[in-house]
């Protein structure tokens, strides 16, 4: 099964969100996992991933990439389980948009505020919503390691006006606290291989990790082709075409050259 079952565009439409349990088999993310742990923390020690802070002065650790290369990443955003739910997700053709690791170490990873990924992409010259991301867990998720929360329902709002705070793109406060009054906030606890498929427009945050755990998570965003931004804005989320490959392709990679 790749794309969307019924009960899940139903889901998707009414809540902004579904979880696919599972769409990694264990072998698959374990795979995953230790290559990128072992790489990226590599790159941190060198000064080679960016660190994000929260209001608290903690950071977490991001791995950014502009296009989908030729290793694990690109390959993963490129496979057809993700590119399927993607497309059923927009309901039309997509393309990568962006794609990242967001790392947060043991007792080290910072919060993320309450935001809508496409309150800053309207900024980088997409002028629909006709976005969406695939957030695959890497580690077990959990309220205690700063798993992802969810306003659910709250794609429907509409695209909310956003301020820069510290180093984060954040959702308005007043109208924040409205929408929490409002709408039920889903801690999204999962386990590791699990993905949360979520609209653009849907409102999100994580906690600190204030665990003894990892909890990383790699994440994909995909854009509608007739969406492409107007502008150049950024190096990444401009349109180049999307090469699905079949599932599990990133397996494939011998160690080095993942």
């Amino acid at each position: 099964m790749l794309a969307m079952t019924k009960d899940e565009a139903e889901a998707y439409a009414r809540d902004g969100y579904i979880i696919r349990k599972g769409l990694l088999g264990i072998d698959e993310v374990n795979l995953f996992r230790e290559r990128a742990r072992a790489q990226l923390e590599a790159e941190n020690r060198s000064g080679g991933v960016m660190t994000k802070g929260d209001k608290d002065g903690k950071a977490t650790l991001l791995k950014m990439w502009t296009k989908a290369e030729d290793d694990q990443y690109g390959f993963l955003a490129r496979d057809e389980r993700m590119v399927d739910l993607a497309e059923d997700a927009i309901g039309k053709p997509i393309y990568l948009y962006s794609h990242k690791m967001t790392m947060k170490q043991p007792r080290e990873g910072g919060a993320w505020e309450w935001h809508q990924d496409f309150g800053y992409w309207y900024n980088y010259g997409c002028l629909a919503p006709e976005m969406m991301s695939i957030y695959i867990a890497l580690d077990k998720a959990t309220k205690e390691n700063g798993c992802l929360q969810v306003l659910k329902g709250t794609h429907k709002l509409g695209r909310l006006n956003h301020i820069r705070e510290n180093d984060q793109t954040n959702v308005e406060q007043e109208h924040l606290e409205a929408a929490l009054k409002r709408y039920e906030r889903i801690y999204v606890e999962m386990e590791a291989g699990d993905a949360l498929v979520f609209d653009g427009n849907l409102l999100h945050r994580s906690d600190a990790n204030n665990s003894d755990t990892y909890r990383w998570g790699y994440i994909v965003s995909y854009n509608a082709v007739e969406n492409a931004p107007f502008k150049r804005v950024r190096e990444y989320g401009n349109y180049e075409p999307l090469k699905k490959l079949p599932a599990g392709t990133f397996r494939t990679l011998d160690e080095k050259a993942a």
